[in-house]
């Protein structure tokens, strides 16, 4: 067994498998965030991340085997952390309204991103490369998955069919506003998260009742909140 997996034929990071091999990898992905926080990606070379890191240039191609690939496996990295942060329970206080619910989220997850402008380059920047966008949709696709076993968590739900589906693309949503955001501000600020939520819940009035029952927080219900990343690999809508 190596540090790393062989690189991939395409813009996908080399998995780190060794201790030794892990900890290289995330001094590169700290590097790749400390320049994308500052610079565009375009500025940003393999030559520069491995400066950043204090490692020999070899170093970088055993994992990565361009940039693009560097800034696939920090917004793999980003997405973990986004997820994790979105399914964190809101408990003080509790969230009394669906919309109550999303207003906090969606709060939280842009205090989230304002704070690491790495991410909001990679995410909502002008210059995203599809391997990246396609690294966000998959984030988001879990998160979605997870925000319909938050609202289980919290309220009476009616049956709706594909809400999964409808949360995404409420999702989607939001990120667009977002992008208007920052490419106008560089941040999410208050004004346009509220203008995003908004539309959120807009779209969500077409299947969600105004109203929906709280029911009391259980842990068991807590717990299913969480989707282990490879249960996304095969159907991303599978339950």
């Amino acid at each position: 067994m190596t540090d790393a997996q062989a690189p991939r034929p395409d813009f996908s990071p080399s998995r780190p498998m060794r201790r030794r091999g892990v900890e290289r990898y995330n001094i590169l992905l700290d590097a790749t965030e400390r320049l994308l926080a500052d610079s565009s990606d375009e500025d940003i070379s393999l030559a520069q991340i491995a400066d950043a890191a204090e490692v020999p240039l070899a170093s970088v191609y055993h994992f990565f085997p361009n940039r693009n690939a560097a800034f696939v496996a920090l917004a793999l990295r980003f997405n973990e952390e986004i997820y994790q942060t979105s399914i964190t329970p809101l408990t003080d206080p509790e969230p009394q309204t669906w919309q109550e619910l999303l207003h906090m989220i969606h709060a939280r997850a842009a205090a989230f991103q304002n704070g690491r402008p790495a991410a909001l380059r990679l995410f909502l920047g002008a210059g995203v490369s599809v391997a990246v966008r396609n690294a966000d949709l998959s984030g988001n696709a879990r998160i979605a998955r997870s925000r319909e076993r938050f609202f289980e968590a919290y309220f009476h739900m009616p049956f709706i069919p594909d809400f999964v589906e409808r949360l995404e693309v409420a999702g989607a949503s939001m990120d667009g506003i977002w992008a208007l955001s920052y490419g106008r501000h560089g941040h999410v600020t208050e004004h346009y998260r509220q203008e995003a939520t908004a539309g959120a819940i807009d779209y969500l009035r077409r299947f969600l009742p105004e109203f929906l029952p709280r029911k009391p927080l259980t842990q068991k219900a807590l717990e299913r909140i969480f989707i282990p990343i490879e249960h996304m690999a095969a159907n991303p809508f599978a339950r």
